[in-house]
């Protein structure tokens, strides 16, 4: 889940929302259907590692045949088995923060950390505020520039332009 907002960046409530379907083949690339705030539909393709993960879950999930059920679905306790039920909002920052502890990292992770991480990512790899707009589905610039975390490091070439 984590990985198809870094490289989608779409909203957790589209993620936890898709269904098996929503993620599907069209000629030879694979493609997300997001349903967004207000009922948008927004349909963006398929990084491959996105691909390649998602392909692995749902073949060790059991899945593949599962169309119209939850994408990504709620595990009771420390089951290795998923039920029926779609996975909401909350569950999904409890098990990023639950995973985020177990790897020793901070646990002021959140959900909006991964869309900030594939914005601010692909601004840094050449890509345009203009494009990272359209990728997450943002009516204005403004919006995707909240996100946009590139200014956030500071180099050791700005610590040397002190001169003292």
């Amino acid at each position: 889940m984590p990985t198809l907002m870094v490289y989608s960046f779409a909203r957790v409530g589209a993620v936890v929302g898709l269904n098996v379907d929503d993620f599907y083949q069209n000629g030879k690339r694979c493609w997300f259907r997001l349903n967004e705030k207000g009922g948008k539909f927004h349909e963006v393709p398929a990084h491959r590692n996105a691909e390649a993960y998602l392909d692995a879950y749902l073949k060790a999930a059991g899945l593949t045949e599962a169309k119209r059920s939850p994408l990504f679905r709620t595990a009771p306790g420390k089951a290795d088995r998923f039920t029926a039920k779609r996975m909401n909002r909350k569950e999904a920052l409890a098990m990023i923060k639950r995973r985020a502890k177990a790897a020793g990292l901070s646990t002021k992770i959140c959900n909006h950390s991964f869309r900030a991480t594939g914005i601010t990512t692909f601004l840094l790899n050449g890509g345009t505020v203009e494009k990272a707009q359209a990728i997450a589905g943002h009516e204005s610039p403004k919006t995707t520039n909240l996100y946009d975390r590139t200014n956030d490091e500071i180099t050791l070439d700005e610590i040397e332009r002190i001169l003292i």
